[in-house]
């Protein structure tokens, strides 16, 4: 049946906020076990390497952790709660989610699937030294051959070592800083955990229900994101129907957009949910990473302009998305220069100019000091503002109750 569209639409995105936990401050409580919460909940967080101001997924525990701490990531590893594999990309996932990811380990050790095609001796090599001497980091070899890889022109070993816990015979046991360190899978897996490997229905079934626990509701397009297996959307569709007559989803229809799968009784328990949390979010954050849904139902065109040659970027190498509420209000292009202590706001784009800014612009400076803090920067600096008009209006917010910032000629200065 076809329904009001835009009245869907609000309750969406309160349904899918409220689920992120970005309807309000420490959704999933505090402290380390909060990190559990927040993991089980979202399904996985997308690990990634750029460092302009916290890694992704540091970023994103702390968007919702507002006592968030990087070592807890460490010891939640070291204590067998959570693991490294990959979901759409390199992921910290629930440990009791293993056997999940065991399909994909069986298709790259089966070479069903193509990954980076490593020597085959260099691989036992690197196994039984690993096996015999314990865990290893990928420095701690020396290339077998002069030849570099061919992949980012790793050496042998690092194509190795990767290929081996792609296949699931190494794990990541631990992290210094980024640089990961391998051992056994064996050694790092508790023995509790199950890994029987889930048959295709099952695994179809772990999907729908991760994409639903994370977002309350979902498309089949959204669940076989970047997942190619040639059985798995027909398992998929089983799946739903299967929910659907059990009555544990509704199935919506609006005119032009795809089928809408979205979790019983949301849309009733959701309407009296507040929504005006702020919050400054990772391009790699779970509610902002799949653009065409966040382009579909919050009409924000978002796209990581880092990977995009510098003439034809349009607000900056590293923006981060301003959500208020349940709007996108803009982006800023942030870098955190840790050295000095300073936090750049590079350029902050304010595009939705329909709200009046004194609404937000308390608690987005508030969220900034504390991101800043979290960066190890001490001092705020703020180098332009889009459109120019509004710079006024914020120079003018700033005197009033913020002493501690200032302009710095046409920019802003905080310390």
């Amino acid at each position: 049946m076809l329904i009001n569209q835009n009245h869907i639409l609000q309750q969406l995105r309160n349904i899918t906020l409220a689920a992120q936990g970005l309807h309000q401050k420490s959704a999933f409580g505090t402290g380390k076990a909060a990190v559990i919460q927040t993991l089980t909940q979202l399904g996985y967080v997308q690990i990634d390497t750029l460092s302009m101001v916290a890694r992704a997924h540091h970023h994103t525990f702390w968007t919702r952790i507002p006592d968030y701490q990087p070592q807890w990531l460490d010891q939640l590893v070291a204590e067998g709660q959570i693991f490294e594999y990959w979901f759409h990309a390199a992921s910290y996932l629930p440990i009791q989610d293993f056997r999940y990811a065991l399909p994909k380990m069986h298709s790259i050790k089966n070479r069903e699937s193509r990954y980076y095609q490593a020597d085959a001796q260099v691989m036992r090599h690197v196994y039984d030294r690993i096996r015999i001497e314990g865990a290893q980091k990928a420095r701690d070899f020396e290339s077998l051959s002069k030849k570099q890889g061919s992949w980012w022109n790793w050496k042998p070993t690092k194509m190795a070592l990767e290929q081996l816990f792609m296949q699931g015979d190494l794990m990541i046991s631990a992290r210094n800083g980024i640089e990961k360190v391998y051992d056994l899978s064996e050694r790092v897996l508790p023995n509790h955990i199950n890994t029987t490997c889930p048959d295709p229905l099952e695994y179809a079934e772990y999907l729908v229900k991760t994409y639903l626990r994370a977002y309350g509701f979902t498309t089949i397009k959204q669940i076989t994101h970047l997942k190619t297996e040639p059985t798995l959307r027909k398992n998929i569709v089983l799946v739903l129907q299967h929910m659907l007559e059990e009555g544990v989803i509704q199935k919506l229809n609006i005119a032009e957009f795809p089928t809408i799968y979205v979790v019983t009784g949301l849309q009733d328990q959701i309407e009296n949910t507040p929504h005006n949390n702020l919050s400054l979010l990772s391009p790699f954050d779970n509610a902002i990473i799949h653009r065409e849904r966040i382009k579909t139902h919050f009409d924000f065109d978002f796209r990581l302009e880092c990977y995009v040659p510098q003439a034809k970027r349009k607000y900056g190498y590293f923006c981060l998305p301003i959500l208020f509420g349940d709007i996108f209000i803009g982006r800023v292009d942030c870098k955190a220069h840790r050295k000095n202590g300073r936090f750049e706001l590079i350029h902050l784009h304010i595009e939705n100019t329909q709200i009046d800014m004194s609404s937000w612009l308390p608690s987005f400076f508030d969220t900034l000091q504390r991101f800043a803090q979290f960066n190890q920067c001490q001092s705020i600096e703020i180098t332009q503002i889009s459109p120019p008009a509004l710079s006024s209006v914020v120079r003018q917010f700033l005197k009033i109750g913020w002493e501690e910032i200032s302009f710095k000629g046409d920019a802003l200065t905080a310390k």
